[in-house]
């Protein structure tokens, strides 16, 4: 006999996430490497018109909505803004209205609300990594966002 759901050991995941632009705003790219025991799944896409916030965002939003199931979420980004906003601010701009301290609308903040959709689903700890810096699963998110970008720019 199996132990109930709620006692079962979710899947240990490990997802490194990254986002750029060429230009800011301008032609924009996410990638995201999805790390399970052996297997590995990349993501990646573009807009011919975007934010670097922008795209920090979707890399964490479309390889969260990737994994099918709940599962335990180790997120390496190397967006501050990323990190702290899911961490930290957003409870303040949920209860503010999606308001910040300086009454301005929160920017991105379909995007926030879409990547705490998808957070929900699963556990997450998520980790801030110096972008550049040598770590293997940021430079190959890094080199996802340059393939994305070069996509976009020839697809114009």
């Amino acid at each position: 006999m199996s132990a109930p759901k709620s006692e079962q050991a979710l899947p240990q995941v490990t997802i490194y996430t990254d986002g750029g632009c060429r230009g800011n705003p301008g032609p924009g790219g996410w990638g995201a490497l999805l790390v399970y025991g052996q297997h590995r799944k990349t993501l990646k896409g573009g807009e011919p018109q975007t934010t670097n916030n922008r795209m920090e965002l979707m890399a964490a939003i479309q390889a969260l909505r990737l994994l099918d199931r709940p599962c335990r979420v180790a997120l390496w980004t190397d967006s501050q803004y990323v990190r702290k906003g899911i961490t930290e601010w957003i409870h303040g701009w949920q209860k503010k209205g999606w308001v910040t301290a300086s009454k301005q609308p929160v920017k991105n903040a379909e995007l926030w609300r879409e990547l705490l959709a998808e957070t929900q689903r699963h556990e997450v700890e998520w980790h801030w990594v110096k972008g550049h810096s040598g770590h293997e699963g940021n430079e190959a998110a890094d080199r996802l966002v340059n393939e994305a970008i070069d996509e976009v720019v020839a697809a114009r």
